[in-house]
Order: structure tokens, then C-alpha cells, then sequence
């Protein structure tokens, strides 16, 4: 893996959390009628989000090599990838509710909420960066089509 690849994923982690965060913070303050809740649960996802987000990419890159080390690019890839990253964002988002608000039923409401404004944002996202091709060596050509 290239120096450019690990620049490529931090500056994707760092483009999501920022649009990631404004989804929660808006979404907490929605769900606990508090804007400092929503402020608070934002600012502490910033770091476990960036951290979780980064080793995602990393092993997805990693499992996404072809036998001949061209990338593979597809947007079922882009759905499997928005699938986990949600399995795992909505995890961390309910944890760190819970503990702020010191209530279960406040994580859980906020992380099923994100659920679907997430999964879509984070898939237009990778659709956006799909078209950047800063830190990629390579790109196998497959069709758009989802093979």
C-alpha cells in the first residue's frame, strides 16, 4: 500500500466525520430536545468515529485487491461498505448516547435514527470520492453496473 492510499483514507475519514458529526449532533439535539446533548455526543464521536472509520477503510482495502493488485470498484462493493460502516458507526453512536445521557432508550433512539440518514450519506459519499482519484495507484475498470 502506497503513502498516497494512507493520505487518501485519512482525508476520507476526516471529509466523512464532518458531515457524519453534523448528522448526529442535528439528530440528538432533535431526539433529546437538548442542542447541548446533540453538541456533546457529536464531539465525542469525532475521535472514536475517525479512528473506527480509518481501520475500515483500511480493511477494505486490503480485502478489495484483485489477484493482479487492481483495485476491484463496484457499487455493490460501495453497499457492502456502507452496510458494515453503518453496523458499526450506529454502534459506537448508541454507546456514547447512552453514556452521555446516561440512557439506553436515548442511544438507541438516536441510533436507529441514523440509521437511514447515514447509510445514505455515507453512500453518496463514497460515491462522490469513487470519482477522486487522489491515492489510488490504480483502478480496475469494472462496470457500473454492480459487478
Amino acid at each position: 500500500m502506497s503513502d498516497q492510499s494512507h493520505k487518501r483514507h485519512i482525508l476520507k475519514a476526516v471529509t466523512w466525520r464532518v458531515v457524519g458529526t453534523m448528522d448526529t449532533m442535528l439528530l440528538a439535539w432533535w431526539i433529546s430536545g437538548n442542542p447541548m446533548t446533540g453538541l456533546k455526543i457529536g464531539v465525542a464521536e469525532v475521535l472514536t468515529k475517525m479512528l473506527l472509520y480509518y481501520l475500515h477503510e483500511r480493511l477494505w482495502y486490503k480485502i478489495n485487491l484483485s489477484e493482479n493488485g487492481l483495485l476491484r470498484e463496484s457499487r455493490k462493493r460501495h453497499l457492502a461498505k456502507t452496510l458494515t460502516w453503518r453496523v458499526v458507526g450506529t454502534m459506537d453512536t448508541m454507546l456514547i448516547s447512552w453514556f452521555i445521557t446516561g440512557n439506553p432508550w436515548v442511544g438507541v433512539q438516536i441510533g436507529v435514527a441514523e440509521l437511514l440518514t447515514k447509510m445514505l450519506l455515507y453512500y453518496f459519499h463514497e460515491r462522490v470520492w469513487y470519482r477522486v482519484s487522489f491515492g489510488l495507484n490504480k483502478r480496475q475498470n469494472t462496470s457500473e453496473n454492480g459487478q
